[in-house]
This record gives C-alpha cells, structure tokens and sequence, in this order.
C-alpha cells in the first residue's frame, strides 16, 4: 500500500547519504524543512546545504566535533566562500536522535533543534534561486521533510511514495483523488494540545503529527472526537509499556471493542514519529514514516460531526497540521 503525501507535505524517508535532491517547487518564503536523523557515535561533523546550479551554496549549515564543539555558516558565492559566522554550542548528542528545522522567512533561515530556537541566518542570496538541498557527513537520516511555502508550480502534482522507497516508477495520482490539508500548520504547540477541524471531517481530509516520544514514555492518546458529545470516532493509544497501539472508538459513553493489529510500531521512546492519518469514505487510512500501520473502518457513520483532534501523553509534538 503506498503512502500519498498532500500537497504541501513532500517527505523523503530513510534517504541514502550523500543526499542531493531538488526541493519540490524550489525554495519559497514560510517553507520548513524538517530533517530527522540520529547523530552517529563517532560524529566529527555533518552538513548541510541549500545549494543553486553551478555549486554555490546559499546557506552553509556545518556542525563541528573538533575539541571546540560548534556549528560553521556560511555562503559560497562565484565560487568564493564568504564571511564564516560561528555559534560555539553544540545542540546535537553523539548517538542521540534529533529534529533540525530550517523555517525561511523573508529576511533569513531560522534554524530549530529539538524544538529550540538555535540561529538565524539572513539571507546573501535570494530563496528563488535555491533549487536544491544537500545533507552528507556522520549521522543517519531518518526522514526529510518539506512543508508549506504556498502551492508548488502549475502542473506540478504530488506523487504516491512507496512505504518502502526504491528502484521503479512513481505513478502519479488523479488531482480529484488526493489528500487535503487544509487549516495552517501548528509548529512545536505544548502538550495536551486541542485542535479544530474546521467544517469537520470529510474523505480525503489528512491530519499530519509529528513528534517525539519522550524516554520514560507509558502512553500517548491521539483522539478524533465530536466536542458536543464527547463521542471520539477514533481513539489511538500507543501504550508503550505494552508495545501496543491500540484503537477503539468512544460512543455513545461507551468504549467498543479494542484493535490491536498493526503493520508495524512507529512509536518508541525517545525517537522521533511522523504520522499522517487520512479520513477515507468508510475508513480511517494511517501512515507511520511513510508506511502503513492500520486501517480502521468507520464506527462513527456521521464523520462530518469529528471536528476535534486532541493529543495527551507522553510526547512532545514539533507539528500539527489539519
């Protein structure tokens, strides 16, 4: 079963280093670029770079373990490196799981780590003329990540990924069959969190969460609820303890009968998870990392009345999106 990215929501998982890929659409003002990897034991460093065509490079991103732990910016230019800008801080573990977020505004990349604000970096080239993003050195990458930025190009549709991503064609899907997202992104919003599904559910809407369970994690509520009965049509409960994610729905001040089948568990402490939960015609199609883990058919027949998503437990989210 392959995963469908929404428009606006165009991610890479487990990408093969060196990675050198064009960003979908090019570069635009308020895209954010999620990289999710882990830090390899050895780490002395790792890049990365928003690059044009003939190697320059617009925005250097270059964290050193050298014996004086910090993180390298810069620009190359006609060939010539510029001015080097320099922050001694290290955010990232050797053999630590991490988030790095680049957000571009107007005026400069703002660069996130695990959820902290770490730099921003004003901008020597315009965004327009970025084409693609580099990343090489000593980490794992788990997921890349591009959201946001306004519509890509005229004529440009997503594509289906394959949940394992490989050799062989990508076929393109029908404009009337894809994914929606369609209220803004929510970026790093405290925990219990409260979201509205404005006009409710409807088939092909897709809600994205992404985020990280925390190391001591017991349980995670991820719930799909109508607010002016507390029904909740879908009730997903990672328990950790268990190494279980379970599902139910709540209706009528009565839980149901408990789901525990799963492709496969995308929630492990002190690792980071992307979920993309879409509502289909008769059933609720979820994808972790870019892979299936379970289908769960409508108990709830009135799903235009879910207008609520509500998040508890032990995590921390970096985005929302509904």
């Amino acid at each position: 079963m392959a995963f469908m990215p929404p428009p606006g929501y165009q991610p890479y998982y487990n990408p093969t280093l060196p990675y050198n890929r064009e960003i979908p659409g090019g570069l635009r003002q308020g895209m954010s670029i999620y990289i999710q990897g882990v830090a390899n034991d050895h780490m002395k460093r790792f890049t990365v770079n928003f690059t044009l065509p003939g190697g320059d490079i617009a925005f250097h991103f270059n964290p050193r373990f050298d014996g004086w732990d910090k993180v390298v910016f810069n620009t190359k230019q006609g060939g010539n490196w510029g001015k080097e800008e320099k922050k001694k801080s290290m955010p990232f573990r050797k053999g630590e799981a991490f988030e790095l977020v680049f957000i571009v505004t107007g005026e400069h990349y703002k660069v996130i780590v695990n959820g902290s604000p770490f730099y921003e970096y004003g901008h020597r080239i315009p965004i327009q003329m970025v084409t693609h993003l580099q990343v090489d050195g000593d980490l794992q990458l788990q997921s890349i990540n591009f959201l946001g930025g306004g519509p890509p190009p005229p004529g440009q549709v997503p594509m289906t990924i394959p949940a394992h991503p490989g050799p062989g064609p990508v076929y393109r899907q029908s404009p009337y069959e894809l994914p929606t997202m369609e209220g803004p992104p929510v970026f790093n919003p405290p925990v219990p969190f409260w979201g509205r599904i404005q006009g409710g559910l409807t088939p092909r809407k897709t809600i994205v969460i992404k985020g990280l369970v925390t190391h001591q994690a017991k349980s995670i509520t991820i719930n799909f609820k109508v607010a002016q009965s507390e029904d909740v049509a879908l009730h997903i409960n990672p328990r950790l303890s268990e190494g279980a994610v379970v599902r139910n729905s709540y209706l009528g001040g009565k839980w149901g009968k408990e789901e525990r089948n799963a492709t496969f568990n995308p929630f492990t402490r002190g690792q980071y998870f992307d979920l993309s939960i879409r509502c289909g015609h008769d059933r609720f199609k979820v994808f972790a990392n870019g892979q299936h883990v379970f289908d769960y058919p409508h108990r709830f027949p009135a799903i235009q009345r879910v207008d609520t998503v509500e998040i508890k437990g032990d995590l921390s989210l970096s985005y929302v999106q509904i």
